[in-house]
Protein backbone atom coordinates (compact mmCIF):
# COMPACT_ATOMS: atom_id res chain seq x y z
CA UNK A 1 0.00 0.00 0.00
CA UNK A 2 1.09 3.55 -0.64
CA UNK A 3 2.02 5.96 2.15
CA UNK A 4 0.55 9.03 0.49
CA UNK A 5 -1.52 9.97 -2.53
CA UNK A 6 0.45 9.78 -5.78
CA UNK A 7 1.83 13.08 -6.99
CA UNK A 8 -0.51 14.85 -9.42
CA UNK A 9 -0.31 18.21 -11.15
CA UNK A 10 -1.86 20.77 -8.80
CA UNK A 11 -4.47 23.25 -9.87
CA UNK A 12 -2.78 26.45 -8.76
CA UNK A 13 -6.13 28.21 -8.84
CA UNK A 14 -7.28 26.11 -5.88
CA UNK A 15 -4.22 27.21 -3.90
CA UNK A 16 -4.95 30.82 -4.81
CA UNK A 17 -8.59 30.43 -3.73
CA UNK A 18 -7.46 28.78 -0.49
CA UNK A 19 -5.12 31.71 0.19
CA UNK A 20 -7.84 34.30 -0.40
CA UNK A 21 -10.34 32.37 1.76
CA UNK A 22 -7.73 32.12 4.51
CA UNK A 23 -7.03 35.85 4.24
CA UNK A 24 -10.73 36.60 4.64
CA UNK A 25 -10.98 34.31 7.67
CA UNK A 26 -7.98 35.96 9.32
CA UNK A 27 -9.53 39.41 8.88
CA UNK A 28 -12.85 38.22 10.32
CA UNK A 29 -11.21 36.31 13.19
CA UNK A 30 -8.99 39.20 14.24
CA UNK A 31 -12.06 41.42 14.44
CA UNK A 32 -13.81 38.73 16.49
CA UNK A 33 -10.85 38.39 18.88
CA UNK A 34 -10.11 42.10 19.24
CA UNK A 35 -13.77 43.13 19.62
CA UNK A 36 -13.21 46.70 18.38
CA UNK A 37 -15.15 49.35 20.24
CA UNK A 38 -15.42 51.60 17.17
CA UNK A 39 -16.87 50.35 13.88
CA UNK A 40 -14.42 52.26 11.71
CA UNK A 41 -14.88 53.39 8.08
CA UNK A 42 -18.10 52.27 6.44
CA UNK A 43 -16.23 50.60 3.57
CA UNK A 44 -14.14 48.52 5.97
CA UNK A 45 -17.14 47.56 8.07
CA UNK A 46 -18.93 46.57 4.88
CA UNK A 47 -15.96 44.54 3.61
CA UNK A 48 -15.59 42.56 6.82
CA UNK A 49 -19.33 42.03 6.97
CA UNK A 50 -19.26 40.74 3.41
CA UNK A 51 -16.41 38.34 4.20
CA UNK A 52 -18.09 36.95 7.31
CA UNK A 53 -19.36 33.49 6.53
CA UNK A 54 -18.33 33.60 2.88
CA UNK A 55 -14.57 33.19 3.38
CA UNK A 56 -15.07 30.25 5.74
CA UNK A 57 -17.66 28.71 3.40
CA UNK A 58 -15.13 28.85 0.57
CA UNK A 59 -12.53 27.30 2.87
CA UNK A 60 -14.86 24.38 3.65
CA UNK A 61 -15.78 23.85 -0.02
CA UNK A 62 -12.08 23.76 -0.88
CA UNK A 63 -11.53 21.17 1.85
CA UNK A 64 -14.13 18.95 0.21
CA UNK A 65 -12.45 19.34 -3.17
CA UNK A 66 -9.05 18.61 -1.63
CA UNK A 67 -10.19 15.43 0.08
CA UNK A 68 -11.48 13.88 -3.14
CA UNK A 69 -8.45 14.96 -5.19
CA UNK A 70 -6.06 13.63 -2.54
CA UNK A 71 -7.68 10.20 -2.28
CA UNK A 72 -9.02 9.45 -5.74
CA UNK A 73 -5.95 7.43 -6.84
CA UNK A 74 -5.78 5.42 -3.62
CA UNK A 75 -7.28 1.97 -3.20
CA UNK A 76 -10.66 2.27 -1.47
CA UNK A 77 -9.65 0.82 1.91
CA UNK A 78 -6.40 2.79 1.93
CA UNK A 79 -8.29 6.00 1.14
CA UNK A 80 -10.65 5.47 4.07
CA UNK A 81 -7.83 4.70 6.51
CA UNK A 82 -5.93 7.76 5.27
CA UNK A 83 -9.02 9.94 5.73
CA UNK A 84 -9.76 8.50 9.17
CA UNK A 85 -6.22 9.19 10.39
CA UNK A 86 -6.35 12.76 9.11
CA UNK A 87 -9.68 13.21 10.83
CA UNK A 88 -8.19 12.12 14.16
CA UNK A 89 -5.22 14.45 13.68
CA UNK A 90 -7.52 17.38 12.91
CA UNK A 91 -9.70 16.54 15.90
CA UNK A 92 -6.72 16.70 18.27
CA UNK A 93 -5.40 19.91 16.71
CA UNK A 94 -8.85 21.48 16.67
CA UNK A 95 -9.66 20.67 20.29
CA UNK A 96 -6.35 22.16 21.42
CA UNK A 97 -7.11 25.24 19.36
CA UNK A 98 -10.65 25.40 20.75
CA UNK A 99 -9.21 25.84 24.25
CA UNK A 100 -7.86 29.20 23.06
CA UNK A 101 -10.16 30.28 20.23
CA UNK A 102 -13.89 29.47 20.52
CA UNK A 103 -14.50 30.00 16.78
CA UNK A 104 -12.11 27.20 15.78
CA UNK A 105 -13.05 25.48 12.52
CA UNK A 106 -10.59 22.56 12.57
CA UNK A 107 -12.46 20.25 14.95
CA UNK A 108 -15.52 20.65 12.73
CA UNK A 109 -13.37 19.58 9.77
CA UNK A 110 -12.50 16.40 11.66
CA UNK A 111 -16.17 15.51 11.96
CA UNK A 112 -16.86 16.37 8.31
CA UNK A 113 -14.09 13.94 7.33
CA UNK A 114 -15.60 11.19 9.49
CA UNK A 115 -19.14 11.69 8.21
CA UNK A 116 -18.20 11.58 4.52
CA UNK A 117 -16.26 8.31 4.77
CA UNK A 118 -19.17 6.32 3.23
CA UNK A 119 -19.30 8.84 0.36
CA UNK A 120 -15.58 8.98 -0.38
CA UNK A 121 -16.07 7.16 -3.69
CA UNK A 122 -19.53 8.58 -4.41
CA UNK A 123 -20.26 10.29 -7.71
CA UNK A 124 -22.26 13.46 -8.34
CA UNK A 125 -25.83 12.11 -7.87
CA UNK A 126 -25.30 10.57 -4.40
CA UNK A 127 -23.38 13.64 -3.26
CA UNK A 128 -26.17 15.92 -4.45
CA UNK A 129 -28.73 13.76 -2.64
CA UNK A 130 -26.64 13.92 0.54
CA UNK A 131 -26.40 17.72 0.23
CA UNK A 132 -30.16 18.05 -0.07
CA UNK A 133 -30.70 15.70 2.87
CA UNK A 134 -28.34 17.64 5.17
CA UNK A 135 -29.84 20.97 4.10
CA UNK A 136 -33.38 19.68 4.74
CA UNK A 137 -32.53 18.32 8.21
CA UNK A 138 -30.77 21.62 8.98
CA UNK A 139 -33.85 23.64 8.10
CA UNK A 140 -36.05 21.32 10.18
CA UNK A 141 -33.68 21.73 13.14
CA UNK A 142 -33.75 25.53 12.88
CA UNK A 143 -37.54 25.53 12.83
CA UNK A 144 -37.95 23.08 15.68
CA UNK A 145 -35.07 23.79 18.08
CA UNK A 146 -33.82 26.75 20.08
CA UNK A 147 -30.87 28.10 18.12
CA UNK A 148 -29.91 30.45 20.96
CA UNK A 149 -29.55 27.69 23.56
CA UNK A 150 -26.13 27.92 25.20
CA UNK A 151 -25.30 31.34 23.80
CA UNK A 152 -24.64 34.60 25.58
CA UNK A 153 -24.87 36.71 22.46
CA UNK A 154 -23.57 39.96 23.98
CA UNK A 155 -20.22 38.34 24.82
CA UNK A 156 -20.47 35.75 22.00
CA UNK A 157 -19.79 33.12 24.67
CA UNK A 158 -21.08 29.54 24.66
CA UNK A 159 -21.90 28.80 28.28
CA UNK A 160 -21.88 24.99 28.33
CA UNK A 161 -19.41 24.21 25.55
CA UNK A 162 -17.40 21.79 27.69
CA UNK A 163 -20.34 19.71 28.85
CA UNK A 164 -21.30 16.62 26.78
CA UNK A 165 -24.71 18.03 25.81
CA UNK A 166 -23.38 21.52 25.11
CA UNK A 167 -20.44 20.29 23.06
CA UNK A 168 -22.69 18.02 20.96
CA UNK A 169 -25.21 20.84 20.41
CA UNK A 170 -22.46 23.27 19.43
CA UNK A 171 -20.86 20.73 17.10
CA UNK A 172 -24.01 19.59 15.37
CA UNK A 173 -26.43 22.50 15.45
CA UNK A 174 -25.56 25.98 16.69
CA UNK A 175 -21.79 26.41 16.88
CA UNK A 176 -19.74 28.60 14.56
CA UNK A 177 -19.49 25.94 11.81
CA UNK A 178 -21.87 23.14 12.84
CA UNK A 179 -22.45 19.94 10.91
CA UNK A 180 -25.98 21.16 10.23
CA UNK A 181 -25.72 22.70 7.68
CA UNK A 182 -21.98 23.19 7.02
CA UNK A 183 -21.52 19.58 5.95
CA UNK A 184 -23.54 20.61 2.89
CA UNK A 185 -20.70 22.92 1.86
CA UNK A 186 -18.12 20.16 2.34
CA UNK A 187 -20.21 17.76 0.24
CA UNK A 188 -20.53 20.44 -2.43
CA UNK A 189 -16.75 20.64 -2.59
CA UNK A 190 -16.58 16.87 -3.03
CA UNK A 191 -19.07 17.21 -5.87
CA UNK A 192 -17.01 19.93 -7.56
CA UNK A 193 -13.95 17.67 -7.49
CA UNK A 194 -15.67 15.43 -10.04
CA UNK A 195 -15.95 18.27 -12.55
CA UNK A 196 -13.21 19.08 -15.10
CA UNK A 197 -12.10 22.16 -13.17
CA UNK A 198 -9.10 22.69 -15.43
CA UNK A 199 -11.36 23.55 -18.39
CA UNK A 200 -12.19 27.16 -19.18
CA UNK A 201 -15.79 26.24 -19.99
CA UNK A 202 -16.25 24.71 -16.53
CA UNK A 203 -14.68 27.73 -14.89
CA UNK A 204 -16.94 30.19 -16.71
CA UNK A 205 -20.04 28.11 -16.03
CA UNK A 206 -19.14 27.81 -12.34
CA UNK A 207 -18.52 31.56 -12.08
CA UNK A 208 -21.84 32.38 -13.73
CA UNK A 209 -23.83 29.90 -11.67
CA UNK A 210 -22.14 30.98 -8.46
CA UNK A 211 -22.75 34.67 -9.07
CA UNK A 212 -26.39 33.96 -9.95
CA UNK A 213 -26.91 31.98 -6.73
CA UNK A 214 -25.30 34.70 -4.62
CA UNK A 215 -27.37 37.47 -6.22
CA UNK A 216 -30.57 35.41 -5.87
CA UNK A 217 -29.88 34.71 -2.18
CA UNK A 218 -29.09 38.35 -1.48
CA UNK A 219 -32.15 39.56 -3.36
CA UNK A 220 -34.60 37.25 -1.62
CA UNK A 221 -33.08 38.04 1.77
CA UNK A 222 -33.41 41.77 1.12
CA UNK A 223 -37.06 41.42 0.11
CA UNK A 224 -37.82 39.38 3.24
CA UNK A 225 -35.91 41.51 5.75
CA UNK A 226 -39.12 42.89 7.31
CA UNK A 227 -40.99 39.59 7.39
CA UNK A 228 -41.62 37.37 10.40
CA UNK A 229 -39.09 34.89 9.01
CA UNK A 230 -36.32 37.43 8.47
CA UNK A 231 -34.19 35.61 11.08
CA UNK A 232 -34.37 32.46 8.96
CA UNK A 233 -33.97 34.10 5.57
CA UNK A 234 -30.80 36.08 6.19
CA UNK A 235 -27.48 35.46 4.48
CA UNK A 236 -25.35 35.70 7.62
CA UNK A 237 -23.82 32.50 9.03
CA UNK A 238 -25.60 32.66 12.38
CA UNK A 239 -28.19 31.29 12.11
CA UNK A 240 -27.26 29.47 8.89
CA UNK A 241 -30.58 29.34 7.08
CA UNK A 242 -31.24 28.14 3.52
CA UNK A 243 -30.32 31.48 1.95
CA UNK A 244 -27.01 31.46 3.79
CA UNK A 245 -26.30 28.06 2.24
CA UNK A 246 -27.22 29.37 -1.19
CA UNK A 247 -25.05 32.44 -0.65
CA UNK A 248 -22.15 30.34 0.67
CA UNK A 249 -22.29 27.89 -2.23
CA UNK A 250 -22.65 30.71 -4.74
CA UNK A 251 -19.86 32.90 -3.40
CA UNK A 252 -17.52 29.91 -3.03
CA UNK A 253 -18.28 28.78 -6.59
CA UNK A 254 -17.60 32.22 -8.02
CA UNK A 255 -14.41 32.74 -6.00
CA UNK A 256 -12.98 29.34 -6.91
CA UNK A 257 -13.87 29.75 -10.57
CA UNK A 258 -12.28 33.20 -10.79
CA UNK A 259 -9.10 31.96 -9.10
CA UNK A 260 -8.92 28.97 -11.46
CA UNK A 261 -9.41 31.29 -14.42
CA UNK A 262 -6.74 33.75 -13.24
CA UNK A 263 -4.26 30.94 -12.67
CA UNK A 264 -4.95 29.45 -16.09
CA UNK A 265 -4.83 32.76 -17.92
CA UNK A 266 -1.77 34.23 -16.19
CA UNK A 267 0.23 31.29 -14.77
CA UNK A 268 3.48 33.21 -14.28
CA UNK A 269 2.16 36.42 -12.75
CA UNK A 270 3.19 37.76 -9.32
CA UNK A 271 0.12 36.12 -7.77
CA UNK A 272 2.22 32.94 -7.68
CA UNK A 273 3.95 34.53 -4.70
CA UNK A 274 0.74 33.82 -2.75
CA UNK A 275 0.49 30.13 -3.64
CA UNK A 276 2.87 28.71 -0.99
CA UNK A 277 0.74 30.27 1.74
CA UNK A 278 -2.32 28.69 0.13
CA UNK A 279 -0.63 25.28 0.33
CA UNK A 280 0.24 25.88 4.00
CA UNK A 281 -3.19 27.09 5.07
CA UNK A 282 -3.46 24.76 8.09
CA UNK A 283 -0.12 25.95 9.48
CA UNK A 284 -1.05 29.60 8.93
CA UNK A 285 -4.54 29.13 10.36
CA UNK A 286 -3.10 27.77 13.60
CA UNK A 287 -0.34 30.38 13.60
CA UNK A 288 -2.79 33.27 13.33
CA UNK A 289 -4.30 32.13 16.63
CA UNK A 290 -1.32 30.86 18.60
CA UNK A 291 1.15 33.47 17.34
CA UNK A 292 -0.89 36.35 15.96
CA UNK A 293 -3.56 36.53 18.65
CA UNK A 294 -1.07 35.45 21.29
CA UNK A 295 1.04 38.49 20.48
CA UNK A 296 -2.01 40.74 20.54
CA UNK A 297 -2.95 39.41 23.97
CA UNK A 298 0.58 40.09 25.23
CA UNK A 299 0.28 43.66 23.94
CA UNK A 300 -3.12 44.10 25.61
CA UNK A 301 -4.91 44.50 22.28
CA UNK A 302 -7.71 42.02 23.06
CA UNK A 303 -9.40 44.18 25.69
CA UNK A 304 -11.94 45.73 23.31
CA UNK A 305 -10.39 49.21 23.27
CA UNK A 306 -9.14 49.09 19.68
CA UNK A 307 -10.85 50.30 16.52
CA UNK A 308 -11.97 48.29 13.53
CA UNK A 309 -9.09 49.82 11.59
CA UNK A 310 -6.66 48.55 14.24
CA UNK A 311 -8.06 45.04 13.87
CA UNK A 312 -7.80 45.16 10.08
CA UNK A 313 -4.24 46.47 10.22
CA UNK A 314 -3.20 43.78 12.71
CA UNK A 315 -4.73 41.06 10.54
CA UNK A 316 -3.10 42.48 7.40
CA UNK A 317 0.30 42.68 9.10
CA UNK A 318 0.08 39.07 10.24
CA UNK A 319 -1.08 37.94 6.80
CA UNK A 320 1.78 39.76 5.06
CA UNK A 321 4.30 38.23 7.47
CA UNK A 322 2.84 34.73 7.06
CA UNK A 323 2.81 35.06 3.27
CA UNK A 324 6.49 35.99 3.18
CA UNK A 325 7.47 33.24 5.63
CA UNK A 326 5.54 30.66 3.59
CA UNK A 327 7.23 31.83 0.39
CA UNK A 328 10.69 31.56 1.96
CA UNK A 329 9.81 28.20 3.55
CA UNK A 330 8.72 26.86 0.13
CA UNK A 331 12.28 27.07 -1.19
CA UNK A 332 13.20 24.26 1.22
CA UNK A 333 9.92 22.38 1.75
CA UNK A 334 6.70 22.34 -0.26
CA UNK A 335 4.47 21.72 2.76
CA UNK A 336 4.09 23.76 5.91
CA UNK A 337 5.27 22.41 9.29
CA UNK A 338 1.81 21.30 10.46
CA UNK A 339 1.04 19.76 7.07
CA UNK A 340 4.32 17.84 7.19
CA UNK A 341 3.57 16.59 10.70
CA UNK A 342 0.09 15.52 9.66
CA UNK A 343 1.43 13.71 6.62
CA UNK A 344 4.03 11.86 8.69
CA UNK A 345 1.57 10.86 11.42
CA UNK A 346 -1.26 9.83 9.08
CA UNK A 347 0.68 8.00 6.35
CA UNK A 348 -0.74 4.58 5.47
CA UNK A 349 2.20 2.21 5.17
Amino acid sequence: MTSAPPARPRLDGLDLARYLALAGMILVNFRLAMQPAARGPAWLDGLLGFLEGKASATFVVLAGIGLVLATRNLESTTARIWTLRRSLFLLCAGLLNLLIFPADIIHYYAVYFLLVLPLLRARIAPLLAAMLAVATVSLWALLNSDYSQGWEWAALHYTDLWTPAGFARNLLFNGFHPVLPWLTLFLYGMLLAHLPLQRASTQWALAGAGLSMAVLAGGISHLCQDSAFAWLLGTTPMPPGPLYLLMGIGSASAAIAVCLRISSQWPNRPLRFLLPAGRMSLSIYLAHIFIGMGLLETLGALDGNCTLTDAALAASAFLAFATIVAWVWSFKMRQGPVERLMRWLTAVR
